[in-house]
């Protein structure tokens, strides 16, 4: 009986591997030369603990795969002999090799999960772009909900569409913007994810087309993959200066996706900020092929230059919210621990998500909702969100300021809000630096996470969620794993150290 429920082809694994390197070659970017048997072993390794070769995934013939990589046999040979060796690879005669991780090894995912907080003494963790509460709004708030609770308690406590102080008070807020909305145009979820599963599901099959950012948020990436999506990438704008409007109108005309999936306001990765006549253009182009536009306006609270004028919101161009869904989330403007999401759209396609939820989450937990209804009805929301971007405004400026003084090869634009910073890696492999960088105590997603098929290998994510101090150690080790990796010396990585923070 095989042990592989997938298989990877010799051209994808060849695209894959070159993409490590910025061509079609299997030694490592600059320094000293490695084997290429051990390069070659090194790069399926980093696929598979990157997540973009699956475990249990069959591997291409020696034979085949030489051909594809223009090398011997031979080194194809010795590559996968290494990797069984070190527990990567298990093959046998008659059914092949497939790719496996060694025992006691946790299974890799393609999005980082925050470490638990007793590993924080060794480790600085990047890899989440999510900070800490900000006290003592969060304290009072759950204390005002714990107020409001009893009433509820005697309730059954399901609310798939969200309780109604909620509903309205998010729909007040809409109008406050400029965009009229009633309670019947939102539905309260468990997280911005919650919402764009939701959607997901209801709205864009298995097999259809969604065209995405290029690149984008890498857990909804992954969410629209294991739903079945087939993915479309658009580029996104040099710069920071948006979107990329001639290359939406192509991708909307030719591959006439159902749905498409945007970050207008400080988007995730990059930073960008996309003016206001483009997202009048992109959602009269998405209205004339027929495709649902998706708006994530998670970072949309996160502007960080004073008297910075916010554009109008995507939603604004589309307020019956028939082409538009807007996504909406405390998370990342407030708490991640506090899993309140929410969508806005049309009253039929709320109904038609409120029905679809029956089979899922059923709702939201009453007390965090209760804890935002809080914040948006005392004020406290607006005090809250002023202390949130102080504090990333000084931990951006620090992290800035750090890279620029451990890594000068790196490039960047300073976004004008949000929490990440996209840069890129002076020719380094992104992938390897993050590799060598988790073991000398230091956490970063590497590029290819945010996009599709092994894009952006040059890029690192760093989110502004650390303070200086530990923004100065962070930039410092990733200098060293910098040099490592130009070096060619990955393998011989020093144990992580301890910090204060």
């Amino acid at each position: 009986m095989t042990r592989w429920t997938s298989s990877v082809g010799a051209p994808q694994l060849a695209r894959l591997l070159g993409s490590q390197h910025g061509r079609g070659t299997v030694t490592p970017l600059g320094g000293r030369r490695t084997p290429a048997y051990r390069s070659l072993a090194d790069g399926i390794r980093l696929l598979v603990l990157e997540g973009r070769v699956p475990v249990a995934a069959r591997l291409p013939a020696e034979r085949e795969l030489a051909a594809a990589l223009s090398v011997s046999r031979t080194t194809v040979a010795a590559a996968y002999e290494a990797l069984r060796g070190e527990g990567f690879l298990e093959s046998r005669r008659g059914a092949g090799s497939w790719t496996a991780v060694p025992a006691g090894s946790p299974l890799p995912t393609r999005a980082l999960d925050p470490l638990p907080p007793e590993a924080g003494e060794s480790m600085i963790d990047l890899g989440c772009a999510a900070a800490i509460a900000p006290e003592p709004w969060l304290t009072r708030a759950v204390q005002g909900a714990l107020e409001e609770l009893p009433p509820y308690a005697h309730t059954h406590g399901d609310y798939p569409a969200g309780l109604p102080a909620l509903r309205q008070a998010l729909a007040d807020r809409y109008t406050a913007r400029g965009v009229p909305t009633m309670p019947e145009q939102i539905m309260v979820t468990t997280g911005a994810m919650g919402a764009v599963a939701a959607i997901s599901r209801l709205m864009a099959g298995r097999g259809e087309r969604v065209a995405v950012e290029s690149p984008s948020y890498a857990n909804v990436l992954q969410l629209m993959r294991e739903a079945g999506a087939r993915l479309v990438p658009v580029a996104m704008a040099r710069d920071l200066a948006g979107w990329d409007l001639p290359a939406w109108r192509q991708v909307l005309r030719d591959a006439a996706p159902r749905m498409a999936y945007v970050i207008a306001d400080f988007h995730n990765p990059t930073g960008a900020l996309a003016p206001e006549e483009q997202r009048r253009e992109l959602v009269e182009a998405a209205r004339a092929a027929g495709t649902l536009l998706v708006a994530d306006e998670t970072m949309s609270e996160l502007a960080l230059e004073p008297g910075l004028e916010l554009p109008r919101p995507v939603c604004a161009f589309d307020p019956a919210g028939n082409a538009v869904i807007t996504v909406g989330s405390a998370s990342k403007s407030f708490w991640a621990g506090l899993r309140i999401g929410w969508v806005r759209a049309a009253p039929d396609v709320i109904r038609g998500l409120v029905a679809a939820r029956a089979y899922a989450d059923l709702g939201t937990p009453v007390l965090d909702q209760l804890a935002v209804t809080w914040l948006l009805t005392t004020g406290g929301w607006h005090e809250a969100i002023a202390l949130r971007r102080a504090q990333t405004r000084e931990n951006r400026d620090a992290v800035v300021a750090a890279v620029r003084r451990h890594l000068p090869d790196w490039e960047f634009t300073v976004p004008r809000g949000g929490l990440t910073l996209w840069a890129r890696t002076g020719g380094l492999s992104g992938s390897r630096i993050a590799e060598a960088g988790e073991r000398l105590g230091v956490r970063v997603p590497s590029g290819p996470r945010f996009g599709v098929d092994g894009a952006f290998e040059g890029y690192v994510r760093l989110p502004f969620t650390v303070a200086p101090p530990v923004a100065e150690e962070a930039a410092s080790r990733l200098a060293e794993a910098a040099r490592l990796v130009a070096s060619g010396a990955t393998a011989a990585v020093e144990t992580p150290r301890t910090y204060v923070a």
